[in-house]
């Protein structure tokens, strides 16, 4: 499974994402949905999961197959940590954050971290063909 902590994927980025985080959280989301259509990223064996915090929560991706959003009520990284623990007991789970602290606590449910240019780079990819 992969989890991705979208506010840190999305603000590594000096894009301007920040005039308009809904916007950058739905084109991650698409993004993602392009890997997985792409064969690249998920499956059966690899559903990805985007957590969406505060004004990115209003985001209204297009459904993507084989992309969950979840919109956290609550504080974004304990979103990730209770993906992470509810899955780490029956798969091998991969966050995707930045957040030291977050990353402490994902290794503590039994997760592991790929820092967000990695994620991205793969996106880039997909996107140059």
């Amino acid at each position: 499974m992969l989890i991705v902590d979208a506010a840190n994927v999305v603000g590594s980025r000096p894009d301007g994402w920040w005039r308009d985080r809904p916007g950058a959280a739905t084109r991650l989301v698409a993004q993602l949905g392009a890997a997985v259509t792409a064969g690249r990223l998920a499956g059966p064996d690899l559903p990805v999961i985007v957590v969406l915090e505060g004004r990115a929560r209003t985001a209204d991706p297009a459904p993507v197959p084989g992309v969950t959003v979840v919109r956290a009520q609550g504080s974004g990284d304990d979103a990730v940590v209770a993906a992470t623990g509810e899955a780490a007991g029956g798969q091998p789970v991969a966050v995707v954050t930045a957040d030291r602290t977050l990353a402490g606590r994902v290794r503590s449910a039994g997760g592991e971290i790929r820092p967000p240019g990695w994620l991205l780079d793969l996106l880039a990819d997909i996107r140059q063909g």
